[in-house]
């Protein structure tokens, strides 16, 4: 068992060696002058977690809460960010609740992310494989196309979502046209992965069901009967996919 616990803990901390980690500074050191207004609408649900407390600190930060239909934070109206700690990461991986929520936020018009909260420590013992979690991020960043960043604390978790909410404030003019072309051209590409995660479902059935849906949710909710009128996909196919998003 100590070994297993091992291989989990090292896991995490290879897996996130390369995403962003900041040193533990409170989010009110980034109220300077150079930083302008950020909006951050946060979830009701997490006024408990101590971040709200942190970003109220900031000077230029405006704090509403409200209850989000999906996520956690939506920054600046532009990213939405689901939180977790290390222990609710584990469990909803394990209950298999992690990529049907992945698909509802990447399916949402923000663009998303997830924050893991806890050290390296808070993962051992969890009882979830080395395998599982390394699945799980490749999953997340490759196939969901949802960047993961790492932090230590609320604090830091705080100061994490007010500099992206900084960043993206930064690109406010509507006259920076590569950036809403990157920004539609993410959002598709997104789409496509999420259908092709799909059983039975390749790049050119997933060109179809968005082409003939309009939608990710859309092709989510669809009958099976509709599903099998898309060239390809027969009433096995069409089985398949209702029993995975029902």
């Amino acid at each position: 068992m100590a070994a297993k616990t091992e291989d989990t803990a090292r896991i995490v901390v290879e897996s996130m060696e390369s995403v962003p980690a900041f040193p533990p500074v409170h989010v009110g050191a980034c109220g300077g002058d150079n930083y302008q207004t950020v909006e951050i609408v946060v979830d009701d649900r997490e006024r408990p977690s101590g971040i709200v407390a942190e970003l109220e600190k900031a000077a230029h930060a405006i704090v509403k809460i409200e209850r989000l239909s999906v996520g956690d934070y939506c920054v600046d109206g532009a990213v939405l960010i689901e939180r977790k700690t290390a222990v609710d990461f584990a469990q909803s991986l394990i209950e298999g609740r992690l990529f049907s929520q992945a698909a509802r936020i990447s399916s949402s018009p923000f663009r998303p992310a997830y924050i893991i909260e806890g050290a390296s420590a808070e993962w051992a013992g969890l009882g979830v494989s080395r395998e599982a979690l390394q699945g799980a991020l490749v999953t997340l960043m490759l196939i969901f196309d949802v960047p993961v960043f790492r932090s230590s604390g609320p604090a830091e978790s705080a100061r994490l979502i007010y500099y992206i909410g900084s960043q993206l404030v930064r690109l406010r003019d509507p006259g920076y046209v590569p950036y809403r072309q990157a920004k539609a051209k993410r959002k598709k590409t997104r789409q496509l992965r999420i259908l092709q995660s799909l059983p039975g479902v390749g790049a050119d059935r997933a060109k179809k069901l968005l082409e003939r849906f309009g939608t990710v949710r859309a092709c989510f909710t669809a009958s099976p009967a509709e599903l099998s009128e898309i060239e390809g996909i027969g009433p096995k196919t069409a089985a398949a996919i209702d029993q995975v998003v029902s």
